[in-house]
């Protein structure tokens, strides 16, 4: 791979097309820097660091803009990715979630129409209008990464790894999709990181196998029962190899004028990415309080329906739940106290969230919203079930003792709490410190550490991701953090999940009468 150097008066990054990148769907293996989880003192990424902070970034303000544009002068007749990586930049206040002006937009199509698809890299401790700044990325099929608050300490592993997959991932350019579907159903909608020229199709200078597209689908005429309808999604795209391919997706559903029958079937992983991807929508051009408001009233529709033509003969004073959707409640609950529906966010970090969500695939929704937590002292208590994963705990305080060791994940980051009770035997054996305050984070050589690190690094395989990783302790800011995850517990974000129920129960309730 052909990469430019970053130097004191050059602040892109280019690389051409004839990287060696794999075009298996194998899982990714994020690099273990010397065996350490999170903060590593491996000689290559520290020295990655070193070259990637060796910037002058004195003019870096004034000449961002003008960056990107000379960057795509050089280079935009090439097919390829275009990185920025902008560090510690300071813009003037703009309107909240919506772009400054529309002079990146007009980059952006002209970057699309030269098929070149721009990533961008911000490690910041400081407001840097991603509102804006996304914009190219997001017209371009590329991605925004954000490190906030960065650390040259802590955070060098996980932007090593970051755009590590970033250049090896299974990937195409230049590519072209369209949607189909069978008389009766036509596709009123495409949402995600694309450039849309004409209303039929989608153009992605840039398509990994991390990027989601969710079509939208009208129904327009009547389905027979009993029949079947189809769809037919085509890619054509360029490979890294520089081979024009085609990629034909077919599916077929049967159709049935039994709504228990839509119910049984139904996915709630999906439904509740749908979810997710049109509150992102929403987001930058509705008050937050309504956006709230949709996800909670489409959640209550969905099971109003429900009890209204499949669950009649059941008592009225019953919260009637279809089986494949009886968790959607928990998920729309944990939707509303998100980052980017809260109204205690910063502004940023909630353009970042709806910018990252326009564009997540559908394994990533759920834990994006109610991540998986882990309790970390007991693992050599474990059962031998042949898994390396311990059973999840559910995201309330009352599953949270004083004397325990909980990990929690959302697939982009890793919180480790510790109880204020905890058993400095077991932190000496996980960290090799008798001291919460001088944890590091490392593996040692012992069966229970080791355990630690394979669970991390499952959770890092499964996540094609690094993980940035922050110690929370009880009673400190950082405990308070770690606590704010969880969504079952009534907080400053909303109800609890038992008052959260009682609410839905009530306006079905009202609705039927």
């Amino acid at each position: 791979m052909d990469m430019k150097k970053i130097g004191k008066d050059d602040n892109t990054v280019f690389t051409n097309t004839n990287l060696p990148a794999n075009e298996s769907l194998e899982a990714f293996q994020p690099a273990n820097l010397d065996e350490k989880f999170w903060i590593t003192g491996s000689h290559s990424s520290s020295e990655f660091l070193v070259d990637l902070l060796d910037v002058d970034i004195g003019n870096l303000l004034s000449n961002i803009m003008l960056g990107m544009d000379s960057s795509f002068q050089k280079f935009g007749p090439f097919l390829g990715w275009l990185w920025y990586l902008s560090l510690m930049i300071i813009f003037e206040a703009h309107k909240l979630l919506q772009p400054a002006d529309k002079i990146l937009k007009t980059m952006a199509i002209e970057f699309a129409e030269y098929q070149v698809c721009v990533d961008v890299f911000l490690t910041t401790q400081s407001y840097v209008d991603i509102a804006s700044i996304s914009v190219i990325p997001r017209t371009t099929g590329g991605q925004v990464y954000y490190y906030y608050p960065f650390s040259a300490v802590s955070d060098p592993a996980k932007l090593y790894n970051d755009l590590r997959w970033n250049i090896t991932r299974p990937q195409g350019f230049e590519a072209v999709m369209r949607v189909r579907c069978s008389q009766g159903i036509q596709v009123h909608d495409y949402s995600g990181n694309f450039c849309r020229r004409i209303p039929t199709d989608i153009d992605l200078p840039g398509i990994d196998c991390d990027k989601c597209i969710l079509v939208t689908l009208k129904h327009d005429d009547k389905l027979q029962d009993g029949s079947e309808c189809a769809f037919q999604c085509a890619l054509l795209y360029t490979t890294v190899y520089g081979q024009r391919r085609i990629r034909v997706t077919n599916l077929s559903l049967p159709c049935t004028n039994m709504l228990s029958n839509l119910f049984r079937s139904a996915d709630l992983d999906a439904q509740f990415a749908n979810f997710l991807k049109q509150a992102a929508i929403e987001i930058p051009t509705a008050p937050l309080m309504q956006v709230r408001d949709q996800v909670t009233n489409l959640c209550i529709n969905i099971l109003l329906s429900y009890r209204k033509f499949c669950a009649t003969v059941s008592s009225s004073g019953q919260l009637i739940l279809p089986e494949a959707l009886k968790l959607l409640p928990l998920y729309t609950l944990a939707l509303i106290k998100s980052t980017g529906l809260r109204n205690d966010g910063r502004i940023d970090d909630r353009s970042f969230w709806f910018n990252y969500v326009s564009s997540l695939s559908t394994p990533l929704a759920v834990p994006l919203v109610y991540p998986r937590m882990f309790a970390i002292h007991n693992l050599n208590s474990k059962e031998g079930d042949g898994s390396i994963l311990p059973s999840t705990i559910p995201l309330s305080s009352e599953h949270v003792s004083d004397d325990g060791i909980y990990l929690l994940e959302n697939g982009e980051d890793v919180l480790i709490y510790f109880g204020s009770s905890v058993d400095l035997n077991i932190v000496q054996q996980l960290f090799g410190f008798t001291s919460v305050d001088e944890v590091p984070t490392q593996q040692f050589d012992n069966p229970l550490s080791k355990k630690l690190n394979d669970v991390v690094n499952v959770i890092r395989q499964q996540r094609c991701s690094y993980l940035r990783s922050k110690l929370c302790k009880k009673g400190d800011p950082s405990g308070m953090l770690f606590l704010s995850c969880m969504v079952e517990d009534k907080n400053a974000g909303g109800a609890s999940y038992v008052e959260f129920l009682v609410h839905i129960h009530r306006q079905i309730q009202m609705k039927m009468s």
